[in-house]
């Protein structure tokens, strides 16, 4: 590793293991939950009050803050850190996936991508040299290097194609951040190969050569469904290097973070606990709540009885109802709260468990059933 990054596993409970991440001064106790601030804001919610959930790290997008307000903006500004008032840790995610999105309007060549805004239609370019050095200027903590993420279905021929660019691209990037000297940044890779055990297992070998500072799993939770998803994070994960911060990208749902931290994983982003909170859709420990059924409409008392976030301890579920119906902005603001709360109150909870070697009664508790894959 090129930077000051520490990570240590400090118990395990079979596969799954707790830890702890030190960067730049910065502390993160693993597994952990990142929010995500794709334009540099967790939507709605103050940097205060990510602090009072229980957040110790986010992820920004550099593809997305590339566009708007640009790099250099953000680092006249003062960098990402000052940009966002955010005093804990910050990852960067490259926009792999972001590219993928846009597979209609992009061209992927073995050298990077050209594309067009999707703000502008201005025509850009972009291969793992630029990402990087986007990155640098943003002064993220974490940054990740450019992969490719294919499609789901593809073809063996599209997913071979996928490892083999992406170990390209990383190796190009690892190279060009050593030679930028990155002030402390860590600089982590990401793990494609789709479902295919053999291709996923060339991806992670390819790139524990590069000896990169963590490893991300990468394109999963694109479609293949939860069952698939869990049963996947549960395989590769152990293969990916024990003294690495173990992260496996884009996934929120409940059941398949707990699953996940079964087979070792470390942190965990997406956008799920924001996205369906401006909707009025609620994680509770019975299962999802949609407010707009008007079986809420005059209901009183918190969403869940036992939750310590500040929506529950103030906000009648009726009122919540009536905010998201007509609209309001403070709605969105409090039911996102409070499922970020509850997702990092879970990975809490999962962390206790896992020092206390009694994480399969918490799966248990919350019908999580571990693949076979996982022994």
């Amino acid at each position: 590793m090129s930077t000051d990054l520490s990570f240590s596993v400090e118990s395990r409970s079979g596969a799954a293991r707790t830890g702890h991440l030190r960067l730049r001064g910065r502390d993160l106790q693993t597994p952990a939950f990142l929010p995500v601030g794709t334009y540099g804001a967790v939507k709605g919610v103050a940097p205060e009050t990510l602090e009072d959930v229980g957040a110790g790290m986010i992820l920004a997008n550099a593809f997305h803050l590339h566009d708007r307000p640009g790099e250099a903006t953000v680092a006249a500004l003062g960098g990402l850190h000052r940009f966002m008032q955010w005093d804990g840790l910050i990852l960067t995610d490259s926009g792999g996936f972001q590219i993928f999105s846009l597979l209609d309007i992009a061209a992927i060549d073995d050298e990077g991508v050209t594309f067009h805004s999707p703000v502008d239609g201005r025509r850009r370019r972009l291969g793992p040299r630029e990402v990087v050095d986007i990155q640098l200027a943003l002064d993220s903590d974490i940054a990740m290097v450019l992969d490719q993420c294919p499609p789901l279905p593809s073809s063996p021929r599209q997913l071979e194609t996928a490892v083999r660019r992406t170990t390209r691209w990383a190796e190009t990037a690892r190279r060009h951040h050593q030679e930028q000297s990155g002030a402390g940044q860590a600089l982590f890779a990401i793990v494609q190969g789709g479902l295919d055990d053999d291709l996923r297992r060339r991806s992670i070998d390819e790139l524990c050569a590069l000896e990169f500072d963590g490893y991300a799993l990468g394109g999963l939770s694109v479609g293949e469904g939860s069952a698939a998803l869990q049963a996947a994070a549960m395989r590769y994960a152990p293969l990916l290097p024990p003294d690495r911060l173990r992260y496996l990208m884009g996934v929120g749902r409940p059941a398949d973070v707990l699953a996940a931290i079964a087979g070792g994983i470390d942190v965990f982003d997406c956008v799920l606990p924001t996205r369906n909170g401006r909707h009025g859709t609620l994680f509770t420990s019975e299962g999802t709540v949609h407010l707009r059924n008007s079986r809420f409409r005059e209901l009183r008392g918190p969403i869940e009885a036992d939750c310590d976030c500040t929506t529950c301890a103030r906000w009648d579920v009726g009122v919540l109802r009536h905010l998201i119906m007509v609209g309001e902005p403070l709605g969105r603001s409090l039911c996102t709260v409070h499922n970020l709360r509850y997702l990092i109150r879970l990975v809490e909870q999962a962390r206790q468990a896992i020092e206390e070697d009694r994480l399969d009664a918490l799966l248990q508790a919350h019908a999580v059933v571990v693949p076979a894959a996982s022994s």
